[in-house]
């Protein structure tokens, strides 16, 4: 007969319930008696059942991380860090892809569902005022959020206007007036992110004084297809910009195979800057304003935890982390005058 939780109780000298907490990292166990359960596990080679030790705590040993998309660069990798957090916790990952976000509305799943299914929610980049997010909200379980800010969730952001205001004031710097905006979509179709980043766009050029013309914004939809469709766009004009902020670096390598096709060189002809900093920024030569975007999802994983295994009361303590933006300047930018006529 193999090893059971009574044989680690009687071995450490404490109660199975305290074998329980203290395998399963959960509170009101002080540490020398965790480490001294844990050891007489390991001596015992006793691993505690996953399926025991949910049907005992009542979990189900999952979280949802309800997200737009699941394929794109940005959100793979948040995923990829909410993972390494559950992972090491022996959490699973639902992931439900409300689908493209559109007209303001997500395709939120029906929350009774939810709260059977999963021990908390994670909630990727949609809008904390889309009503349809208020019942997931408002079910009183662990939540967490990134990319948004929500009253009383925990919530891991970027400064999304301060990171648009970095690359427009970048190209400023340099001397472009002429500055286009690549966004993702029409306005009533985006995200928290895309709205404070044309926020930040829209400051800089105020501030500045610098005339936007409505014919320089076009949308890329966040993919290196639409950025490369609306740099076409830009530059079959006849007062084309010396300069365009891209507020993806995907849509930004769009733009750069766009200028090449034309036979035009980025930072020489026309200077691009993009938000992100993806790995194939550095061999396209992109100045881009990077994000910790892997940090975001291992934060929010974090966050998120610490409300299932009773640190944190459901919904955490409303903190919002703001991590930091940092500007890097590639040969994708050049001065104004520069540019070949």
């Amino acid at each position: 007969m193999g090893i059971t939780i009574r044989d680690v109780a009687a071995a450490a000298g404490v109660s199975t319930a305290t074998v329980s907490r203290a395998l399963r990292g959960l509170p009101n166990v002080d540490e020398a008696t965790r480490e001294r359960v844990k050891d007489v596990a390991a001596g015992l080679d006793y691993v505690i059942s996953p399926s025991a030790s949910r049907l005992a705590s009542g979990r189900t040993g999952s979280i949802a991380v309800i997200t737009p998309y699941i394929a794109r660069w940005f959100f793979s990798e948040v995923i990829a860090g909410v993972e390494t957090v559950m992972q090491q916790a022996g959490m699973d990952l639902l992931l439900m892809n409300v689908g493209d976000y559109q007209n303001g509305h997500a395709r939120i799943p029906p929350t009774p569902r939810l709260r059977r299914r999963v021990d908390g929610i994670l909630i990727v980049s949609l809008p904390p005022q889309d009503p349809d997010l208020e019942p997931i909200l408002s079910l009183g379980m662990p939540t967490a959020m990134i990319g948004g800010i929500a009253p009383n969730v925990e919530c891991v952001v970027i400064d999304d206007v301060a990171a648009a205001r970095k690359a427009t004031e970048y190209l400023v710097f340099l001397g472009h007036e002429r500055i286009a905006l690549m966004a993702g979509g029409p306005a009533e179709a985006r995200f928290t992110a895309e709205s404070q980043r044309e926020r930040g766009f829209h400051a800089v050029m105020t501030q500045n004084s610098l005339i936007e013309d409505p014919m320089l914004e076009v949308f890329g939809h966040f993919t290196m297809e639409g950025g490369e469709s609306a740099m076409d766009a830009l530059l079959n004009q006849s007062n084309r910009p010396t300069a365009v902020f891209a507020m993806s670096d995907e849509m930004a390598f769009g733009a750069i195979r766009s200028l090449r096709k034309h036979g035009l060189e980025p930072g020489l002809d026309v200077s691009i800057v993009g938000i992100d900093d993806h790995p194939m920024s550095s061999y396209l030569g992109l100045t881009t304003v990077s994000q910790p975007v892997a940090e975001l999802g291992i934060q929010a994983g974090e966050r998120l935890l610490g409300q299932i295994v009773g640190i944190d009361p459901p919904g955490g303590n409303g903190r919002v982390s703001e991590l930091p933006t940092e500007l890097i300047i590639r040969s994708s930018t050049g001065p104004k005058n520069l540019v070949r006529k």
